[in-house]
Order: C-alpha cells, then structure tokens, then sequence
C-alpha cells in the first residue's frame, strides 16, 4: 500500500471554513494525498517540508488572505511551479482578475460543484504531464515552455544559460550548477524534479543533448564535434544517449532534418 500511495499527487488544500475544509479533504483523498491548512501562513509552512502538486485556497482567509499567498508562491522560485486554484465568494469580474494578477491558474467561485473542482485538478496535473513530455521527447523544444510563472521564466533561463556556458566541460555536475545557481543541492532537485520530473544530473544530460540536437539540424559539424561540444568524451556514448533520448541516432536525425528541410515539388515539376 505505501508504493501507491507515493504515486498519488499531493494537494495541499487551504481553507479558514472547517466545514468546508473537511468536505473538501473528504472528497479529494479518494484520488490524492492531500494536506491541510486554515490560513495562508500555515499553508506556506506545509510548502516547506511536502512537495505539493497544486494547491486549492480560499481567498478570504485571517492572517494571510488567498491573493497574497498566491502572489507570495508565484514570487517565490522554490513554490512558483505549483498550479493554483482560488475559490472564493466574490463573484466580481475586478475579483476574478485580481486572482488571475496574483498567478492563480484556475478562479473557481462558490457555491462550486465538486465534479467541476475535480476536473479542473485533472486537466492542470494532466496538462502538466504533456508538457513535461513534449519538454522530454522533443529535441528541439526549449526549456522555457516549461514555465508556467514570470520566477519559473527567469530559473529557466538562468539555469539554461549556466548549462551552456559550461556545455563543453564533461566534469560539470550538479554540485556546480547549484553553486552557480546559488541554491541548495536539496532545493535545486526539488525545483528541477517539480517542474521536468527529472533529476538534475539528468536534467543537465538532456541539455545537452538538446544543444547537440540543434547543432546537428544546423549541419555544419560533423558529430564527433557535436560531441565534444557538448561535454562527451566518447562519440558512441553519445550517439547511445541520443538514441536513447529521442529514438533516433545522430545521423539518422540529420537525414530527417534534411528531408523536412526539402522543398516539395510543385504540380508541373
């Protein structure tokens, strides 16, 4: 039983209402693990010990009201990751727009169907799911569309910068890229796992085969070059690692890059 129980998604759900609160917990534990809180500070506190996937918070909340905890998670580059769902009893259009403003993914007023929360649950872990995958099988896709806030655009950025700088060493590891990032080896991983669901030394290998994916459509080296540029030692291990990655060998991907680069005939030709 503990196996499938660290397979569930871990919502944390916060909510001033015990009754509300309760029904919530209730309903979503069938499907997940969730976690509760009765106020934003609480709900933060929970953010530092769990690795939570979403979270549902009111918005009319003592102590911390749902608006600034969203902005404060969406602000914060360890928590900006988290989908965000707000409930609330203002059914105002300057309401709804001010939560959108915070980073809220989702503005959901009461009284709410439960059958409607859930499937807003499903479709953001779901969509997110897709994206991770679409990050992971396709070469030339970057790693900025994995952001979902304006902190996770500039991380991305600056993680992929650092990477590239130090593309061709094949002794750069993780301990240096958290260093460089000025994080935490424990911090990083959390961030990196959250949003790709890769480690960060796998995270980095992926990098780099991404570079050597767009060096290989480019077509102006040859690619045990390509390899060396971006940081292997041995020609084979990276053609094993490509073909690994993205189902295809290094050479055989350049044959696919140059017949999608060709022109189609016209009616006449």
């Amino acid at each position: 039983m503990e196996n499938e129980k660290t397979t569930k998604s871990l919502i944390l759900v916060i909510d001033d209402n015990p009754e509300i609160l309760e029904f919530l917990v209730d309903d979503l534990s069938e499907s997940y693990d969730v976690l509760e809180a009765s106020n934003g500070k609480t709900g933060l506190d929970l953010l530092d010990r769990h690795n939570v996937h979403l979270i549902i918070c009111d918005i009319m909340m003592p102590e911390m009201d749902g608006y600034e905890f969203c902005h404060t998670i969406k602000s914060d580059i360890s928590y900006s990751h988290i989908p965000v769902i707000l409930l609330t009893a203002k059914n105002t259009l300057q309401s709804k727009i001010k939560g959108l403003e915070q980073g809220a993914d989702v503005y959901i007023e009461k009284p709410f169907s439960i059958a409607h929360l859930n499937a807003q649950i499903q479709s953001l872990l779901a969509n997110r799911n897709k994206l991770r995958d679409y990050f992971v099988e396709s070469p030339l896709v970057h790693l900025r569309t994995m952001a979902r806030s304006k902190a996770d655009h500039c991380f991305l950025e600056r993680l992929n910068e650092i990477i590239e700088e130090h593309m061709t060493d094949i002794h750069f590891d993780v301990e240096h890229l958290a260093d460089l990032m000025c994080m935490s080896r424990t911090t990083l991983y959390r961030k990196i796992n959250a949003i790709s669901d890769l480690t960060p030394n796998d995270f980095i290998n992926l990098a780099r085969l991404k570079k050597a994916a767009i060096l290989l459509s480019e077509g102006q080296l040859k690619i045990y070059e390509i390899s060396e540029q971006v940081g292997y030692s041995s020609q084979t291990q990276f053609g094993r690692n490509f073909h690994k990655q993205f189902g295809v060998t290094p050479s055989q991907y350049i044959g696919e890059t140059l017949n999608n680069a060709k022109p189609m005939n016209t009616i006449g030709d």
